[in-house]
């Protein structure tokens, strides 16, 4: 109970160590988790998916200064390769993230898939229920890149944004079956490359022959062009995750 009383008031430490425990299994993390369960579901979820490079965590670590800007507080999941040697995640997403590490409002924290199929990991849902119960507004999700089969996220964000760069060609109509039918919102990141319009035209004939989309036919996902590193593009997402949330949430 005073681990519970602690996450409930958003330390930090606390929350470090139990998901530690929910990544290595430790059973006693089961009894913690059952008592934060009620004071979870107030935090949204955005998805970050798509190919490894086409700069998710780039994007990411934007959105993040911009919803702190705003006054929210973030968790943030970054979900790496498993390291080799370690069996721990690599931490390259964490590193890029690395400019909000001081930052009280912000706590990162990335998860090896080991092994685990879908772009994230077997614990993946526990810890967002931990970084819920800490008060946090909104939660980041950012899954390893894995390509076609990364589909997790949809069931576990309440916006997935997919993540895509210009000049992607057949690789857009090879994924087609598989992340592409699950984005909420997708963002063509990189847009100063060549072939911005081409890639945006294969996008809006894959939404034709997808009409109904995640909502029903209430929702067609937008496109968004983003310079993530210029911080380009992104107050647009932004708005579009709010107008989404406004939809599927009824509220912004």
């Amino acid at each position: 109970m005073e681990s519970v009383e602690k996450i409930l008031a958003g330390d930090i430490r606390t929350a470090a160590k139990l998901i530690r425990d929910i990544d290595d299994g430790i059973p006693s993390s089961r009894e913690v988790l059952k008592a934060l369960y009620p004071h979870t579901g107030r935090a949204y979820v955005i998805g970050v998916s798509g190919f490894p490079g086409v700069g998710k965590s780039t994007l990411a670590d934007q959105m993040i200064r911009a919803y702190r800007e705003a006054g929210k507080s973030l968790g943030v999941l970054a979900v790496d390769p498993t390291s080799p040697f370690s069996g721990g995640a690599i931490l390259g997403d964490r590193i890029r993230m690395q400019g909000h590490g001081t930052d009280p409002g912000v706590f990162i924290r990335s998860l090896a898939t080991r092994g685990h199929f879908g772009g994230l990991t077997r614990s993946t849902h526990s810890v967002i229920d931990v970084l819920d119960a800490m008060g946090k507004d909104i939660i980041l999700v950012e899954t390893v890149g894995v390509g076609q089969d990364e589909v997790d996220i949809v069931t576990t964000a309440h916006t997935t944004i997919i993540v895509l760069i210009p000049g992607m060609g057949d690789d857009i109509q090879a994924i087609k079956a598989g992340i592409l039918e699950v984005a909420d919102i997708f963002v063509i990141n990189k847009a100063d490359r060549e072939g911005l319009e081409k890639t945006m035209n294969e996008l809006q004939v894959m939404l034709d022959m997808n009409a109904q989309g995640s909502t029903g036919g209430k929702w067609r996902p937008p496109i968004v062009a983003t310079e993530a590193i210029r911080n380009r593009g992104v107050p647009e997402l932004l708005s579009n995750i709010e107008t989404h949330k406004a939809l599927t949430c009824g509220s912004t």
